[in-house]
């Protein structure tokens, strides 16, 4: 116990605790089991003694009565003869009162010499003058030791009381077996705390280690080493634990590589249109004035980098919007054949330009909707642009609106390299790019996929690589009870 308690000192604060806890729940165990194992071995030694002293009373009493004769001298003659031959003097002492409660004689010489015709007025006495058998624990009158007495009446032909046969025993002896026992009970208790203490440092080991494993892991993700991830031994809460602490380590390093490719992607886009204003900017500002297709032209090329960099501005927004759970729908009933068909045709004439030809399909009639008409607008005008740009080289793009039971479905599909299918799952994660060398910001078709969700409709996207990509559009043909849902 003494190399526990020392151990127990070196321990670190959990170990400390938990051991001084559990140590303190097993002693105190341990005291009340004792406790209580000492008053039952007391109660049950008690118990055995006093049927052992009634035993010895009553026989002696019967012999007694049985072989009384009214001679006294005769009496008191059997008396002494049962006394001198009496051989329990080493376990108890027997006495002989007489009905008036006075010592006769007793196998302890001593007693029988000085306390002969002394009155004993103990309970037990009491009880055998009035015929009943009542053992007693106490303090003896004249020694003032504990003793436990057992008086059993003696009576003439079972009616007229003669006295009584005591018989009389230290409870010292008691005390021994008493003390014997809680001694041995007392080792069992030091072995089941050993137990307990080797049990639970057992236990703590199986915490600690990797307690400290995720404590050191989680210094290093502290430190900036997003990704770090801690080996699974374990299959319980444990094994749980570390899951989780390895998912939070993925989502940081994802986090990390998501910031640094916004930087990144952002800077880039951003440099590219910047350094044509700049550069047209510079060029007009030293061109002759007199020179006016020189002049449009470099206004054209301004005019078309900075709507670019308003639409990458107005792209960036919307990622923080969604990012920090801000973005808001305005939710009015649409014509959603209309606004489509406002967008094909604007778009039209400029892929025209490009050598891109663009068709368009619709039902005679289109089910209205309910929906943010600018944000479905942005989606429609992305998909549209997305098409253009990767699949232009397929010189052909189809639109269409179908209506379904519960649907309104737009698709846009062009004929270009389409994309390949390791990338395909990827292509709507925020800042993706995959292996297109095509300028964007990598944000418009994730910004569009949210908008799509906060419809209640969803953005699908099948391709092959050489066949082109499709990309459908369904909104569910009413969406109620979304005005001015904030995400």
């Amino acid at each position: 116990m003494v190399g526990i308690v020392k151990n127990i000192r070196h321990m670190s604060g959990i170990q400390r605790r938990w051991i001084l806890n559990s140590l303190g729940v097993s002693v105190l165990v341990a005291v009340i089991g004792l406790t209580a194992f000492a008053a039952v071995v007391s109660n049950s030694f008690t118990s055995s003694m006093q049927t052992s002293l009634q035993t010895q009373a009553s026989s002696y009493a019967a012999f007694i009565s049985k072989n009384y004769t009214d001679s006294y001298n005769t009496f008191y003659q059997n008396i002494r003869s049962l006394m001198y031959e009496f051989n329990s003097q080493g376990k108890f002492e027997m006495q002989v009162i007489n009905r008036y409660g006075t010592l006769l004689d007793s196998s302890n010489r001593n007693n029988a010499t000085h306390l002969s015709g002394i009155p004993i007025e103990t309970p037990d006495v009491k009880a055998a003058q009035a015929g009943y058998i009542t053992p007693w624990v106490g303090d003896d009158p004249v020694t003032g030791e504990r003793i436990l007495a057992v008086s059993v009446p003696m009576t003439l032909q079972g009616i007229q009381s003669i006295g009584a046969i005591r018989c009389v025993t230290s409870m010292e002896r008691v005390g021994v077996r008493v003390f014997q026992y809680v001694g041995i009970g007392i080792g069992v208790c030091l072995l089941f705390i050993l137990f307990i203490v080797s049990i639970n440092l057992l236990f703590l080991r199986g915490i600690l280690v990797p307690v400290r494993e995720i404590n050191r892991v989680s210094k290093r993700i502290a430190e900036g080493g997003y990704g770090v991830r801690i080996e699974k031994t374990y299959r319980d809460e444990m094994g749980e634990l570390v899951d989780n602490i390895n998912h939070m380590s993925g989502e940081i390093g994802a986090a990390e590589r998501l910031k640094n490719d916004f930087i990144s992607s952002v800077s880039h886009e951003l440099r590219t249109p910047l350094t044509a204003i700049n550069g047209w900017g510079e060029t007009l500002l030293n061109a002759n004035m007199n020179d006016s297709g020189e002049i449009r032209k470099g206004l054209r090329i301004i005019l078309k980098e900075t709507s670019r960099l308003s639409n990458m501005v107005e792209e960036l927004l919307d990622f923080t919007r969604i990012e920090s759970g801000r973005m808001r729908l305005d939710i009015s009933p649409i014509d959603i054949a209309s606004e489509l068909e406002e967008i094909i045709y604007l778009h039209m004439d400029a892929l025209k330009r490009d050598g891109i030809a663009l068709t368009y399909t619709q039902p005679d009639e289109v089910p209205g909707i309910s929906g943010d008409r600018a944000r479905l607008k942005q989606v429609f005008v992305n998909i549209l642009d997305n098409a253009a740009k990767h699949g232009g080289s397929g010189k052909r793009i189809d639109a269409a609106l179908t209506v379904e039971p519960d649907w309104v479905v737009i698709t846009v599909r062009d004929y270009g390299p389409g994309i390949p299918e390791s990338e395909l799952p990827h292509v709507k994660y925020k800042f993706y790019k995959g292996s297109s060398s095509v300028r964007g910001s990598g944000i418009g078709l994730s910004v569009s996929d949210e908008i799509m969700r906060l419809h209640g409709g969803e953005l699908l996207i099948e391709s092959a690589e050489g066949e082109g990509t499709t990309v459908r559009l369904r909104l569910p043909r009413a969406v109620d009870n979304r005005k001015d849902e904030s995400f």
